[in-house]
C-alpha cells in the first residue's frame, strides 16, 4: 500500500499511463491515418483566389447559416448526388500552428447546403446578383446583403466585373455596380465547391428513406420524373416560382417564345448547354450537363414549363427529346 500513499509515485504512473494511451489511442492512429488519407482523384486543391475567398467565407461567418455536409438522408439529396464521406475533406490542411482545420462542415442549416452550390448553382452572375441583394434571385430569402463587398462606379476599368442588378433593388444608387476583389474571390471560393464524382471501386453510402418520386403522364402516358420538383431544384433560383424570372437579369419562361415555340432543340441545348445569346440577360450555365439530366428529366421539366404559368404550349415525349439529346452531344 506504500505505493498509493506515495502521491509522487501515484501521480507519476498516472501520468505515464495516460501518455502511453494517449499515443496509443489517439497520436499513433492519426500519424497512420495522415499517412494513407488520400484525396480523391479528381479534386483539385483550391488555388490562391479560392483559398482567400474561403478565409473571407470564415471572416464573414457564413458557416453560421451554411453547412457543408450532405447527410445520408432523402431530405438532402437536392443538395448532393451521394452522401458525404471524410475523403471529401481529405485535402483541408491546418490553418496554421496554434489553429486547427477549417473543415466548414457547419451544425445549422438556415440557409442551403453548400456542398455542391458549384455545380448546382455555376453561374458567376447569378451569385453576384444574390450577394448583392439575395432578395433579388431569390425573393423570400433572409440572407443578409453583403453590399459593402461592391463598388459603383460610372465607367468600368479593364478587368471589373458588372454586376446586373433588376431596377426594384437599385434605387439610390447611380452609376454601375462592380463586384470587389473581395466578392470576386468570395465567388470563386462558392464556385469551387463540387462533390467529386466516386470511383466504381469506391460504393458510396445510399440515402436513408427513399420515397418514390411523384410521376406525370406525358402524352404517351409515360411515367416521368416530377417535373415541377426538378424546377424547382434546378431552375427556379434564376426564373423564380412564377416563371417571370427577373427584369435585367434572368428572362422569364412564362410566355416565353423559346419554351412555346417548336424549334425543339434550342429549347433542349439551352437546357443541357446553356445560353448566352441575349446582352440584357445573365449567362445561363449548362444546368443540364451539370445536373445530369436524362431524357427523361428534360421532358418533364419542359412539359412543367410549357403548362405552368398559364402557358399552354403542347407537351413533347421522351423519344423525341431522346433523339436530339443524342444529336446535340
Amino acid at each position: 500500500m506504500e505505493f498509493f500513499n506515495d502521491h509522487k509515485k501515484l501521480f507519476s504512473s498516472a501520468l505515464a499511463l495516460f501518455l502511453f494511451l494517449t499515443l496509443i489511442i489517439c497520436i499513433f492512429p492519426a500519424l497512420n491515418n495522415q499517412k494513407i488519407f488520400k484525396p480523391l482523384p479528381g479534386s483539385k486543391p483550391l488555388t490562391a483566389e479560392e483559398n482567400r475567398g474561403k478565409d473571407i467565407y470564415i471572416k464573414e461567418g457564413c458557416v453560421a447559416c451554411h453547412t457543408q455536409q450532405v447527410r445520408n438522408v432523402d431530405m438532402d439529396q437536392v443538395f448532393g448526388n451521394r452522401p458525404s464521406l471524410a475523403v471529401d475533406y481529405a485535402r483541408n490542411k491546418r490553418l496554421n500552428l496554434f489553429q486547427n482545420t477549417a473543415t466548414l462542415m457547419g451544425t445549422e442549416r438556415t440557409g442551403p447546403d453548400l456542398t455542391s452550390v458549384g455545380s448546382r448553382q455555376p453561374s458567376p452572375e447569378w451569385h453576384y446578383s444574390h450577394l448583392f441583394n439575395p432578395r433579388s434571385v431569390v425573393s423570400e430569402s433572409i440572407m443578409p446583403s453583403y453590399k459593402w463587398m461592391f463598388l459603383v462606379k460610372d465607367e468600368l476599368d479593364p478587368g471589373d466585373i458588372e454586376v446586373n442588378i433588376p431596377n426594384d433593388f437599385k434605387k439610390g444608387i447611380k452609376g454601375k455596380i462592380i463586384a470587389s476583389k473581395d466578392a470576386r474571390d468570395l465567388i470563386a471560393y462558392l464556385l469551387s465547391l463540387k462533390q467529386i464524382e466516386l470511383s466504381k471501386s469506391l460504393p458510396s453510402r445510399e440515402f436513408l428513406y427513399k420515397t418514390e418520386n411523384k410521376s406525370t403522364g406525358s402524352s404517351n402516358d409515360e411515367n416521368l420524373p416530377d417535373g415541377e420538383a426538378l424546377f424547382t431544384t434546378n431552375c427556379v433560383s434564376c426564373h423564380q416560382t412564377n416563371g417571370e424570372g427577373l427584369p435585367g437579369a434572368f428572362p422569364p419562361l412564362k410566355g416565353s417564345p423559346v419554351v412555346l415555340g417548336n424549334d425543339l432543340e434550342l429549347y433542349i441545348t439551352i437546357i443541357m448547354k446553356g445560353y448566352d445569346a441575349r446582352a440584357e440577360f445573365a449567362t445561363m450555365p449548362a444546368v443540364g450537363t451539370n445536373a445530369g439530366f436524362s431524357p427523361e428529366d428534360v421532358t418533364a421539366i419542359i412539359n412543367h414549363e410549357r403548362t405552368a404559368w398559364g402557358n399552354t404550349g403542347k407537351k413533347v415525349t421522351v423519344e423525341e427529346v431522346k433523339t436530339i439529346m443524342d444529336k446535340i452531344k
